[in-house]
């Protein structure tokens, strides 16, 4: 009888002790992302964001961290600064342990921030003044002033006849489009062999015509863009009706059209349709048209959380991917290292992301690398062409100008 209820007390204390000791159920990293999932921008900044929002789900959903989890709060700032920097403040108090930042205007105006708090920051923003008097800012790919750049040199280097290529700039009127038209003539003072014969601070024009009418009396042939996708298709097809569009490179007595990063991708072709033919276009981000095995892996993970056609084949949403996927790479490597995850390790591990840490992302271009001196992820950037009214990689290219212009910084 004594056996049987000493057995009953075993029992028992089993089964309390399986309800009262705790099971360690992981740690919980808080991230803040601050965007224009509305208003100005939010042509790219709502796809970006759910590009952001899905990684950290897939990341949790499938226990890329372990039993860990990313908690990654996401707020819309409708581009107005003012209210960025609150929502950066507020994701302090709810410590976070690393930033994704969005706009060229909020970057530059929290750069200090940044600085103080000594928290590192992966932006949307692409400029290359994010690296100037700053060392916490991670930019995921090559700078808007690295596409511009390549861009010119891809001209010198495919321009036929003799004579310097003439070409105009179509940029968007603010620090966003003026930053990369001053490194490009910087890259001209460097021996970059091209003239820039204008520059067009484009408005709310709805009608190009005198322009194009005017760049050709002064012999231009090509005409860089770095601006947003509206304006730009709204020239495309102002450039058809007029018949000024070129048929080929360089065609002499009309237009090539080339442009950076935010002129492009399927919102572009969605734009101007047809007038998008032959458009020249540098970014980092690998597209879907290319149907590879890259893209293949971005289409599935809009499939898993029922993003539609337009958001899944987004270079937008492909950046929004890329930028969650920094911190996350930070993470694992600091989990390896045995540290524990706050923002001075997290910095300390992006700065040893090269070598054997450098990592590949399928939504990128190229590998993404950073150091104690090197904070641009993706260096390379691919020259799409409109082909049968889908962007399709004709070469790849890095800058060469770039090095020059910023070993003179």
């Amino acid at each position: 009888m004594k056996t049987k209820q000493f057995l009953n007390a075993l029992v028992f204390l089993f089964v309390l002790c399986a309800f009262t000791i705790p099971v360690h159920a992981g740690e919980v990293y808080k991230i803040g992302f601050s965007g224009a999932i509305t208003g100005p921008t939010s042509d790219a900044g709502n796809p970006l964001s759910k590009g952001v929002e899905d990684w950290f789900k897939y990341v949790n959903d499938n226990k890329v961290l372990g039993d860990d989890k990313i908690d990654c709060t996401i707020r819309d700032d409708q581009y107005k600064t003012d209210v960025t920097k609150r929502n950066f403040e507020e994701y302090l108090d709810d410590g976070i342990v690393f930033y994704l930042n969005y706009s060229t205007g909020s970057t530059l105006g929290l750069k200090n921030d940044f600085e103080e708090e000594q928290m590192p920051v992966a932006p949307s923003s692409y400029h290359e003044g994010n690296l100037v008097d700053s060392n916490y800012i991670f930019i995921p790919v090559a700078t808007y002033s690295e596409n511009v750049v390549a861009l010119a040199e891809y001209v010198v280097k495919n321009h036929k006849g003799s004579d310097m290529p003439k070409v105009a700039m179509f940029i968007h009127p603010s620090a966003f489009g003026r930053g990369p038209l001053e490194d490009t003539k910087k890259a001209i003072a460097s021996g970059l062999k091209i003239e820039i014969v204008e520059v067009v601070e484009h408005g709310k024009d709805l009608d190009n015509s005198a322009m194009l009418k005017r760049l050709l009396s002064k012999g231009v042939q090509y005409v860089i863009c770095h601006t947003v996708q509206s304006p730009v298709a709204t020239m495309l097809k102002d450039a058809m009706r007029l018949g000024v569009q070129a048929k080929s490179f360089g065609e002499n007595g009309k237009l090539t059209f080339l442009g950076a990063h935010y002129t492009g991708g399927s919102d572009l072709v969605a734009l101007a349709g047809e007038a998008a033919e032959g458009f020249l276009w540098t970014c980092s981000y690998n597209l879907t048209s290319e149907n590879n095995e890259k893209s293949k892996k971005q289409l599935a993970l809009a499939k898993t959380y029922g993003r539609d056609e337009k958001a899944a084949n987004s270079h937008n949403y492909a950046a929004g991917i890329l930028q969650a996927q920094i911190p996350t790479q930070a993470i694992k490597m600091a989990k390896a290292e045995g540290l524990e995850v706050t923002p001075a390790n997290l910095y300390k591990m992006l700065q040893k992301m090269n070598g054997k840490n450098a990592w590949d992302s399928f939504a990128a271009v190229g590998p993404v690398t950073y150091s104690n001196m090197e904070r641009i992820g993706v260096d390379v950037v691919n020259i799409y062409k409109v082909d049968g009214g889908q962007f399709k990689a004709i070469s790849s290219i890095q800058s060469e100008f770039m090095k020059k212009v910023r070993a003179k910084m």
